[in-house]
């Protein structure tokens, strides 16, 4: 049976506007003062879980947010793993999906769950979006069966749903429901009850130690195919310094133009051992190369199929597997294969 009392949690604030509160008397937002998270929000005490907090003293701005911050959130969760039952990270909602599918990859057999969350519009704001989140994250992170984590992988919450954060994209800036995750379906649904879709959830190995991977190689680009894209700016893309691979957005499924000098550049690239990944621009879908002509010469030439993947997820899992030692057979097989449950 689930339960979710006698949790422990740490909430981790980033940034973000889940952590800002108007100031009445100015108009302005400022951040928001965790340690009276309790007095500011007293739902949170029928919960009956142990709710601690901790930041990163200067609120990052989500657009800010690079792989040294995933350093520092990932070492927060190492260095406090054993304390706690789960963790809740409040982040900007405009990268949001960028830094929870990095931190998927950086934690290595987690048996432990970890909710992104976030919000539209301030804590302190009378419509906000803020104090749903945040309740239903910290609830989410709390749950036990049989004295066990019910959830044991990097999850997004937003609008009432819980999604594996590496499945998600940013499909909305106006609207509360601002996450869409198109190719999984969502592992738990808030409404009247608190319903969690067991049979997706990943299942852990608990007899496996947490392995941490901190370094990441953000020598990545994203080159987004588009009608009209000419050769001089392509060559100017694929020629930069360090460049050591490139998400290729590419049409439907997974299709580019056939154009000589389009596929000797992806050939030069690749021989220069730059990683190219083919992932499409469609919001949902997956990238099937040889299935339309215009893929074919891609799975000739050795580009890496994405499948189904983000590029969100696309772009963190190259930052996780660059510096890694893998020749580039070796590379593509691991990349298409899944390793967090970020592809089909």
């Amino acid at each position: 049976m689930m339960q979710e009392n006698n949790s422990k949690i740490l909430l981790i604030y980033t940034g973000g506007t889940i952590g800002m509160i108007k100031d009445f008397e100015t108009g302005a937002l400022v951040a928001f003062n965790f340690d009276e998270l309790l007095q500011n929000i007293p739902e949170l005490k029928l919960l009956e879980h142990t709710i601690e907090t901790t930041d990163f003293g200067e609120p990052i701005d989500s657009s800010n947010m690079n792989p040294m911050y995933y350093g520092r959130i990932v070492e927060v969760i190492e260095k406090n793993y054993d304390d706690y039952d789960g963790f809740v990270v409040l982040h900007g909602s405009d990268t949001m999906s960028y830094s929870a599918s990095a931190i998927s990859f950086m934690l290595e057999n987690l048996n432990k769950p970890i909710i992104f969350t976030g919000s539209q519009l301030p804590i302190g704001d009378l419509r906000t979006d803020a104090k749903e989140n945040l309740i239903t994250s910290i609830q989410l992170a709390g749950l036990k069966e049989h004295g066990k984590n019910v959830i044991t992988e990097v999850g997004l919450y937003f609008e009432y749903k819980l999604y594996r954060a590496n499945r998600t994209t940013k499909i909305n800036s106006e609207n509360f429901h601002a996450f869409a995750s198109l190719n999984y379906p969502a592992l738990a649904e808030s409404g009247v009850n608190l319903l969690v879709n067991k049979s997706i959830l990943k299942k852990p190995n608990r007899r496996k130690d947490l392995i941490v991977h901190k370094e990441l190689d953000d020598n990545v680009i994203i080159l987004k195919l588009f009608p009209g894209i000419n050769e001089h700016m392509v060559s100017h893309l694929l020629s930069a310094k360090k460049l050591k691979a490139i998400v290729l957005e590419t049409y439907g499924s997974g299709n580019a133009c056939t154009e000589d000098w389009f596929l000797e550049l992806l050939i030069k690239a690749i021989k220069s051992d730059i990683k190219i990944v083919n992932v499409t621009q469609c919001a949902g879908g997956s990238v099937i190369m040889g299935h339309y002509e215009t893929s074919t010469q891609l799975k000739k030439i050795g580009i890496i199929s994405g499948k189904d993947i983000t590029t969100e997820a696309a772009v963190a899992k190259l930052m996780y597997l660059l510096p890694k030692d893998l020749s580039p057979k070796v590379f593509k097989t691991i990349f298409e294969t899944s390793l967090r449950g970020e592809m089909a």
